[in-house]
């Protein structure tokens, strides 16, 4: 499955890149695939092994702050393996600049 998940602090000012920081050496240390964009992080990986790192992330920001706000949107697929990759190379392909 592929989950994208963001946790935003609560009352912490506009620059949360102090929190995505600590939330990315939590992602690191997993070993999962995953993507850092500017919104998010995309996680791919079984259900119970990628839930887990984004209730790490969560627990990890909440010793930070009094309050987080996390989001998280699931694409969940039997039988598909390195999906963020091939997500993406679809979608190249169709517009001809597939890598």
């Amino acid at each position: 499955m592929i989950a994208e998940f963001s946790i935003v602090p609560i009352g912490k000012g506009e620059s949360v890149s102090e929190y995505v920081a600590e939330c990315l050496k939590i992602v690191r240390k997993s070993g999962l695939s995953h993507q850092l964009t500017p919104m998010c992080t995309v996680l791919e990986g079984e259900y119970d092994e990628v839930m887990e790192v984004i209730r790490r992330c969560h627990m990890k920001v909440m010793t930070m702050c009094d309050r987080a706000l996390t989001s998280i949107k699931i694409d969940d697929r039997k039988g598909r393996k390195e999906a963020i990759v091939e997500k993406v190379r679809s979608v190249e392909r169709r517009i001809g600049s597939g890598t």
